[in-house]
């Protein structure tokens, strides 16, 4: 990626990031529906972001305890 290319700020909650990052480790973007190749990279740069992060210390217990607290209060 270009370094001098602008960058956006992006806060998440760790449940969510840690939501992300186990998806995105089992995830084979091959079978993810995208309309054009930017976006599977743009997927696989977010993982990159996150594996910088704590989250790649999780243990399955916090994974699972995330997963839980993200999808609970779902509306939808």
């Amino acid at each position: 990626m270009n370094e001098d290319l602008p960058k956006v700020a992006l806060e998440l909650w760790r449940a969510d990031a840690l939501v992300l990052f186990d998806w995105l480790q089992d995830v084979d973007l091959n079978a993810v529906p995208i309309s054009h190749p930017a976006q599977k990279q743009a997927l696989m740069d977010l993982l990159t972001r996150l594996e910088e992060t704590n989250a790649t210390g999780a243990s399955h217990d916090e994974i699972e305890a995330a997963k839980a607290e993200v999808s609970r209060d779902m509306c939808w």
